[in-house]
């Protein structure tokens, strides 16, 4: 009941009644804090199957596109490179596409394939090139075939490009270098004068053709 306390009106609340109330709204506390802890997990549930299913998505049309371009090789190797090529993009944080594009240019993807300068496989690496980038990485190397080991000859590839890329600071300078070799490449610049263009010109056609042929599937 109301009583005076220092001229103002104030109430009493008895003991019992007080704990029944601290009680009842610790039990609400208690609710809400598992309620949101709920709405947490489910969010990252959620987030984390959105997540494998972009993967998913990624990886079957790199499949797709390596079974439109790819001559002579099993279903068990196609399915190797596209996880190699998406696992690894991911991680140097490459488009996907570049790299197929540079492989249709290399080698459409052909096994096996050896220029007269001496590279090798499906990105067209040189063993001297190849060794380097793989002993930086932590490639290793295997038993048999070496670079014409499609999966190994990609993962080298793409650390390559990767490498050029840090070194040159863009993108259409290391794709050319990539071809070039990084050691010409540096002398036409240092001269100011501009290297070859055709194999870039070559890559970026493939490439956006790749991507309109993606967003046309998707509209």
């Amino acid at each position: 009941m109301p009583i005076k306390i220092g001229g103002n009106s104030a109430i009493v609340i008895s003991r019992p009644i007080g704990l029944a109330f601290l009680g009842l709204y610790s039990v609400q506390l208690i609710a809400i804090i598992c309620l949101v802890w709920l709405y947490y997990q489910q969010s990252v549930v959620i987030t984390d199957q959105n997540k494998r299913i972009e993967e998913l998505e990624n990886k079957l049309e790199i499949l797709e596109i390596i079974e439109g371009y790819q001559i002579g090789f099993t279903t068990d190797e196609t399915i190797q490179l596209a996880e190699v090529i998406h696992e690894d993009c991911a991680k140097f944080g490459l488009d996907p596409l570049l790299i197929l594009s540079m492989i249709i240019t290399e080698s459409s993807f052909r096994r096996n394939q050896l220029s007269h300068k001496g590279a090798v496989g499906l990105m067209q690496i040189k063993p001297s090139i190849g060794r380097a980038v793989a002993g930086k990485w932590h490639i290793e190397w295997p038993s048999d075939n070496g670079l014409r080991n499609p999966v190994f000859n990609v993962r080298v590839g793409i650390a390559y490009l990767f490498e050029l890329i840090y070194k040159f600071r863009e993108i259409k300078q290391a794709v050319i270098a990539y071809n070039l070799g990084e050691t010409v490449t540096r002398e036409y610049l240092f001269f100011r004068a501009t290297p070859p263009e055709r194999y870039y010109k070559k890559v970026e056609k493939t490439y956006l053709e790749l991507r309109r042929r993606l967003e046309s599937e998707k509209s």
